[in-house]
């Protein structure tokens, strides 16, 4: 889906180019937690939505090797999406592994995160063409 088909199918859109910095997470965030709130999800919800938010900004900033990236909120009615992406270096996303819970280690768990706290999750990307993680949490579903 490109980003205009995504805007024609929302009832409104919101794009964010932020700086691969992250003293922006914080913006993010904010943005993203007065959205959901805006469309009525329940604190609960707010925070998993902002947690997962910024998991996905913090793997940019991290990984990527990215100057910047983009945040895209499509606001539903019944649902809230969100995409992160940047134009970084991408990786082979079927070789990220699941992660040992029983001995975790200090990075990688934000993919694992993310997917425990939307309702789905899909990950696209291309090695030297960067990386869109997509989000969705539905309103008022507890998936």
């Amino acid at each position: 889906m490109t980003t205009d088909e995504f805007k024609c199918n929302t009832l409104d859109s919101l794009t964010i180019i932020s700086p691969s910095k992250g003293e922006y997470v914080g913006v993010i965030r904010l943005t993203v937690s007065g959205i959901a709130n805006r469309m009525g999800f329940d604190i609960e919800q707010i925070e998993d939505i902002k947690v997962a938010v910024a998991e996905a900004c913090t793997n940019v900033i991290t990984h990527s090797r990215s100057n910047e990236f983009k945040v895209v909120f499509g606001i539903y009615e019944d649902k809230l999406e969100i995409q992160v992406k940047d134009n970084g270096k991408g990786y082979e996303v079927e070789k990220i592994k699941e992660p040992n819970l029983s001995d975790p280690k200090e990075s990688g768990l934000g993919i694992f995160i993310i997917k425990s706290l939307m309702d789905e999750v899909e990950i696209i990307s291309n090695v030297d063409s960067g990386t869109e993680v997509k989000m969705i949490k539905y309103l008022g579903v507890d998936i």
